[in-house]
């Protein structure tokens, strides 16, 4: 029987850190998993953690033979830990994520101390073998087809593993990080899923949710599931508490009797909902993904059709073409005042540079488009302020300027929901200390998704 845990990582459960009693329904289950592991036949735990080396494109699997740790930085050094690596199951795991063509190995550990989200379920579990894992910034669909590699791994090995999901839940639930319904959303969404062994459920979470809980337990917990892919998983809920505006959330999910692969089922209501979002598309969207796509392909940009809006054929205005892939930012460029003839070329000459001229990103290649969704902002022209009083987060975008640098961040984004914040990004994008003197100015936008 194939047995994983979702296990938080505070600190404060660690006798030493704390006296055991500031966490007690989290410390006591995860007392319990420590007890179920000691007494089970695992000789390896592969422990996904969310604060080892991350990368957004790729899953770091750590290397060599073996690491330590402690809690030094939680004033208690003399709680340390010594683990081999089981490098054979780590190497079989990046072999099969490479024939899936998912990006994952050991390139760019700068650190090769255990992390907290590995050395505390260490404290209760007591492996003396693992293997360690980051996240990515990757889709969903792929941390699970990731954790089927890791599925692939084990069984062609033969070992008898343990997967620990290392991760909390939001940190948006009214402590030092704040408060957002997103984050009580979040946690009560994962917890019903689990509470019910739905794990499709759980893939239907918006990243939008995920994103604005400022989670780091979320995709530990997809790739754990991936581990069980073609098995009746049955979840169990052993507590959750938020006693200082962070969720904890521990949980077990053990599996023994087939059953049908989840990724087809996964995939498929990707495609329909992508499908769903394309039919509500506007002529300003279609012609923006009409042209990126055909660019993408071809290299070469498509001729004007004859059908699109007056307004897009003889209006000028500055235009924002944003691309996105699994809810996250895969490209994002455009201009503050006309550059072309219309607002059809403009859309057309920031769709080619946000699909190739990010520097943030990769161009954009043709096996990707089928993942793809867009939007173009339209913008007023700006207008020069005196004050952050007069910006409003929803409806105003911002400019910085400062001599020859200018930074600018476009209004209604997901998880920027104060005018200070607005400004600081936009100040990071332009190169601006705060403490220099800049202009400021806003502007309107009309969005079309």
């Amino acid at each position: 029987m194939k047995k994983g845990y979702l296990m938080p990582h505070p600190p404060l459960i660690v006798e030493g850190v704390g006296d055991g009693t500031e966490i007690p329904a989290t410390r006591g289950a995860c007392e319990q998993i420590g007890r179920e592991a000691k007494t089970g036949d695992a000789d390896v735990a592969v422990i996904i953690t969310p604060h080892s080396i991350m990368y957004s494109d790729y899953f770091h699997i750590s290397p060599g033979h073996g690491a330590s740790g402690d809690f030094k930085k939680f004033r208690c050094p003399q709680i340390g830990f010594n683990v081999e690596y089981d490098s054979e199951l780590a190497e079989a795991i990046a072999g099969f994520a490479e024939l899936d063509g998912i990006p994952a190995g050991f390139l760019g550990e700068r650190d090769s101390a255990l992390d907290h989200g590995t050395t505390v379920p260490l404290y209760f579990t007591q492996f003396k073998r693992i293997v360690r894992i980051s996240l990515s910034g990757l889709g969903f669909i792929v941390q699970y087809r990731f954790g089927m590699c890791i599925q692939k791994a084990i069984d062609k090995l033969k070992r008898k593993a343990v997967i620990i999901a290392s991760g909390d839940m939001s940190h948006k639930l009214g402590g030092s990080y704040g408060f957002s319904q997103y984050g009580v959303e979040h946690d009560l969404y994962v917890r019903e899923s689990l509470e019910n062994s739905d794990i499709y459920r759980l893939f239907s979470i918006t990243p939008k949710v995920a994103d604005n809980a400022e989670e780091c337990g979320l995709r530990s917990l997809m790739i754990m599931c991936g581990v069980f892919d073609g098995l009746q998983a049955e979840c169990e809920v052993l507590s959750y508490e938020s006693p200082f505006g962070v969720g904890y959330l521990t949980a077990k999910i053990s599996a023994d009797a087939k059953a049908e692969s989840l990724l087809p089922k996964l995939i498929a209501a990707k495609a329909a909902k992508i499908r769903a979002t394309r039919e509500m598309e506007d002529p300003f969207v279609k012609l923006a993904r009409a042209n990126i796509e055909h660019f993408t392909r071809t290299g070469q940009t498509i001729a004007l059709p004859d059908d699109l809006p007056t307004e897009m054929m003889s209006e000028k205005a500055g235009v924002f073409v944003s691309i996105k892939k699994d809810g996250n930012l895969r490209g994002c460029i455009g201009t503050t005042a006309p550059t072309a003839g219309n607002i059809a070329l403009e859309i057309i000459n920031n769709g080619v540079s946000a699909c190739s001229r990010d520097p943030r990103f990769d161009p954009v290649t043709p096996d990707e488009l089928d993942d793809l969704t867009y939007s173009v902002d339209v913008l007023f022209p700006p207008e020069p302020i005196e004050s952050k009083s007069l910006l409003d987060v929803k409806r105003y975008g911002v400019i910085v300027s400062c001599g020859y640098k200018r930074g600018l961040l476009l209004p209604n984004l997901d998880g920027v929901d104060s005018v200070d914040e607005q400004v600081s990004i936009a100040l990071q994008k332009g190169g601006i200390k705060p403490t220099e003197k800049y202009s400021m100015e806003r502007f309107e936008v009309v969005r079309h998704k």
